[in-house]
């Protein structure tokens, strides 16, 4: 079961937010999820992107993939460069 960090639609018509989720790759959009990890918040000025950073940390180090928006999303807070550096920091075990 492959798992990813993705987005799924709340709210109303014309008037979208999102939750961030940990989900199984092949479930619907907007079905099931394994946990939810935040929210975004597009419409808002500036955009309003909160996630639990220590849950996702440990999503991606248990090997879920983010999706490309929610990758850049992360991008933005930092939490993907701590990810990395976590990751190089590692020595790989022989």
């Amino acid at each position: 079961m492959a798992v990813k960090i993705r987005l799924t639609r709340t709210g109303r018509k014309k008037l979208a937010s999102y939750r961030v989720v940990v989900a199984d790759s092949e479930a619907p959009r907007d079905g099931k999820f394994i946990e939810r990890v935040g929210t975004y918040e597009p419409r808002q000025n500036p955009a309003r992107f909160q996630v639990d950073e220590q849950l996702t940390l440990r999503w991606l180090r248990k090997g879920a993939q983010p999706t490309e928006t929610v990758k850049s999303l992360l991008k933005k807070t930092g939490i993907w460069k701590k990810y990395l550096d976590e990751k190089r920091e590692k020595p790989a075990v022989a």
